[in-house]
């Protein structure tokens, strides 16, 4: 399985990483890197994460208080990432993005 990424997801991570650079250098780093750790573990167990409805599924990160928002499309073996959320901060959001 591959992983695939919505543009606006791609921003929402570009977003996510200015922010925490600002606070600190290396946190937006950190962030990244604890995303790309996600990532792999989504692929290697796609249906373990939360479910949010019968297509999107949610994995939370660790560290930091988002959430990768993601549906698995098994026909084309992809796990295509539709946002990068912030779980406090219009965690709904990204719904328009379907």
């Amino acid at each position: 399985m591959t992983a695939g990424m919505l543009p606006e997801a791609e921003e929402d991570l570009e977003r996510a990483f200015d922010h925490y650079e600002r606070s600190r250098a290396g946190l937006g780093s950190d962030m990244v890197d604890e995303f790309r750790r996600g990532v792999q573990r989504i692929l290697e167990h796609p249906n373990a994460w939360h479910p949010m409805d019968e297509t999107y599924r949610r994995y939370r990160l660790h560290r930091f208080p988002y959430g990768i928002i993601y549906r698995i499309d098994a026909a084309a073996n992809v796990v295509m990432i539709v946002a990068v959320m912030h779980l406090s901060r219009k965690p709904d959001e990204w719904r328009s993005r379907q």
